[in-house]
C-alpha cells in the first residue's frame, strides 16, 4: 500500500479512526498535532518511517468492524454529537475526578508530591475547557450549523457572522485544544502514563484510570473537531454567499 505524501495524520485518522491507536503507539499526536505528514513526523521524532507505515498498513488492511465513520457526517450532526457525547461526558466528569484528586492529595501527597502539581494541572484544565465549550456552544457552533442548513438547502441568505469569518473562532478554539493538550501531556508523564504506584490504594488506582479516560475521550474529542468539523466548516463557507 503506498500512502500519500501531503497526506497528514489528522487526515489518516479522519479516513480511519483505528490509524488513531497506531499514531499513539508511536507517540505521535494525532489531535491537537494532527496537521503533520508522516514523513514530517517521522523526521520530528527520529521515527523510521517504513516501521510507522508497515504499522499503518497491517492496521488498514484488516477487516473493519463497525465503528462511525465521521467523516461522512453532516456538520450540524457532528456538532450535536460533540455536544451531546463529549461536552456532557466533560462535564460530568470533572467533579468526580476533583474530588478523588483532592483525596489522594491529603492521604498521598506526603509520600507523592507529584499529585499536587497533577491536581493543579487538571484543575486549570477543567475551567477552560468549561469556558471553550461554552464559547464553542454559543458562539461557534450555532454558526456552523447555519451553514450546514444553508447547504442543505433549507435556509437561505445567512448573515454573516460578527467575528466576519468562521475561521476566526476556529482558530481559536485549536489554539485552545493545543493549551489542553500540552497540560495532558504534562498530566500524563507526572503520572508515568496512568500507572499507579506500588503503594497505590484502590482510590489511587480509580482516579488514575479516569484520568487516562478523560484524556483518551479529550484526544478523540479534539480530533473530531481539528481534522474533520472545523476543515470541513472552512470548506462549506468558502463555498457559500453571505447576504
Amino acid at each position: 500500500m503506498k500512502f500519500e505524501n501531503d497526506k497528514t495524520i489528522g487526515q489518516f485518522v479522519a479516513d480511519d479512526y483505528r490509524t488513531a491507536s497506531v499514531f499513539k503507539s508511536f507517540g505521535i499526536d494525532f489531535c491537537c498535532k494532527g496537521n503533520r505528514t508522516i514523513s514530517e513526523v517521522c523526521n520530528k521524532k527520529d521515527i523510521p518511517e517504513e516501521e510507522l507505515q508497515k504499522a499503518l498498513q497491517k492496521t488498514l488492511e484488516q477487516d473493519k468492524s463497525p465503528h462511525s465513520n465521521f467523516v461522512h457526517w453532516s456538520l450540524d450532526l457532528l456538532a450535536d454529537y460533540i455536544e451531546k457525547k463529549h461536552h456532557r461526558y466533560v462535564r460530568s466528569k470533572i467533579p468526580e475526578l476533583s474530588a478523588y484528586l483532592d483525596k489522594l492529595c491529603k492521604v498521598h501527597g506526603k509520600n507523592h508530591p507529584e499529585l499536587f502539581e497533577i491536581k493543579e494541572l487538571f484543575y486549570a484544565s477543567s475551567g477552560e475547557l468549561l469556558s471553550h465549550m461554552n464559547k464553542e456552544e454559543k458562539i461557534l457552533f450555532p454558526v456552523i450549523r447555519t451553514l450546514a442548513e444553508a447547504d442543505a438547502g433549507s435556509t437561505s441568505n445567512i448573515q454573516r457572522p460578527p467575528f466576519g469569518t468562521v475561521k476566526n473562532p476556529i482558530y481559536m478554539m485549536m489554539h485552545e485544544h493545543e493549551n489542553e493538550g500540552e497540560r495532558f501531556r504534562k498530566i500524563a508523564s507526572l503520572t508515568n502514563e496512568y500507572t499507579p504506584p506500588a503503594d497505590a490504594c484502590t482510590t489511587y488506582r480509580v482516579a488514575f484510570a479516569l484520568l487516562k479516560d478523560f484524556e483518551e475521550d479529550l484526544h478523540l474529542h479534539i480530533h473530531l473537531e481539528n481534522n474533520i468539523l472545523f476543515p470541513k466548516a472552512v470548506e462549506l463557507e468558502n463555498e457559500l454567499t453571505y447576504a
